[in-house]
C-alpha cells in the first residue's frame, strides 16, 4: 500500500463501472482496485459466473473496501443501465459503423462533462474471454476503443478499467472549456425511457409484420435500436416519438384523432 494516505478523503464520483458476466473473484478485485486508484467506486455486476460476493475478490482488491461493499448484482443488463442517461461499450472490434467510436481521452471527457451536467454515465466492460456481444453493444450511446499494438492487442478487464479511470481522473484536472459536450437545457433521458420507447416501437411494428422475414427480427431490431441511440436522447424527446407511436399505434388515415370512429383502427 506504498503511497496510499488514509487520512485523506475517498474520492467517490464519476461513471458507474459495468462488468458484463466477470468470471473470476480475482478479476473483480484487480478492477475495484483500479477503480479506487483513480476517484471511481460504483461497480455493478451483471451474471458473475461464480457468484457473488466473492472473498477472491475483496482479497485482491488490496482494500479497496469501500468499492468491493458497494457493489451491485443485476440478472439482467438492462436494469444495470437503466438508470444511466449514457453509457459507452469497450470493444475492440468494428460495430457495422452505427455508433461513435472514442479513444478514450475523448470518452473521458464526454464523461466529465456529463457529470459536470448533473448526468449519470457509465462504461460498459466485456467478459474476459470474449467481450460484449453485440446486442450488448447495442444498448450503449457510443463505443470507447483503446490504441494498442494490433499485433498483440488483448487487454484483461483490470487493465481496460485502469485505463478508462486514469483517463477519468486526468479528465478533471484539464479547462472545463476544453470538453467536447455542452450541456442543454432539457432533461437526458435515462435507460430505462430509452428501452420503454424501444419496446413501445418494436410491440407497434410487430403487430403490423414489419419485422419479416422471422428470422432477420433480431438484426432489424439491432439496426432500429441503432438509430436512436446515435446521440444521447432527452426524455422530452422520447416523449415525443412516444406520441407519434401511439398516434400511428391508435388511429388511420380513414379514422384520424378528432373524427367520429377515430379510436377505432
Amino acid at each position: 500500500m506504498a503511497g496510499t494516505n488514509s487520512e485523506r478523503p475517498l474520492l467517490a464520483e464519476g461513471p458507474v463501472i459495468i462488468l458484463v458476466n466477470p468470471q473470476l473473484g480475482e478479476n473483480i478485485g484487480m478492477v475495484a482496485r483500479a477503480m479506487a486508484n483513480f476517484g471511481l467506486a460504483e461497480l455493478r455486476l451483471v451474471e458473475p459466473r461464480d457468484g457473488w460476493p466473492s472473498d477472491s475478490a475483496r482479497s485482491a482488491a488490496s482494500k479497496a473496501d469501500h468499492v468491493i461493499d458497494g457493489v451491485q448484482v443485476f440478472d439482467r443488463l438492462e436494469d444495470a443501465v437503466a438508470d444511466l442517461n449514457f453509457v459507452y461499450a469497450t470493444t475492440a472490434r468494428s460495430r457495422d459503423g452505427f455508433k461513435p467510436v472514442r479513444g478514450p481521452t475523448v470518452a473521458a471527457d464526454t464523461l466529465r462533462a456529463r457529470h459536470r451536467a448533473g448526468e449519470r454515465s457509465g462504461i460498459l466492460f466485456g467478459r474476459e474471454r470474449w467481450g460484449l456481444k453485440n446486442e450488448e453493444v447495442a444498448l450503449a450511446d457510443e463505443i470507447v476503443t483503446f490504441p494498442v499494438n494490433p499485433a498483440f492487442a488483448s487487454l484483461n478487464i483490470a487493465q481496460a478499467v485502469l485505463l478508462m479511470s486514469y483517463e477519468w481522473m486526468k479528465s478533471g484536472m484539464e479547462d472545463e472549456s476544453a470538453t467536447p459536450f455542452q450541456a442543454v437545457e432539457q432533461t437526458p433521458a435515462t435507460k430505462e425511457n430509452l428501452f420503454g420507447m424501444f419496446g413501445h416501437l418494436e410491440e407497434a411494428l410487430d403487430a403490423r409484420g414489419y419485422f419479416r422475414p422471422a428470422d432477420k427480427k433480431p438484426k432489424m431490431i439491432d439496426n432500429l435500436r441503432a438509430v436512436f441511440t446515435r446521440r444521447a436522447m432527452s426524455a422530452q424527446e422520447i416523449h415525443v416519438v412516444r406520441g407519434v407511436i401511439s398516434a400511428l399505434d391508435r388511429y388511420t388515415r380513414k379514422n384520424p384523432r378528432g373524427q367520429d370512429g377515430g379510436d377505432e383502427r
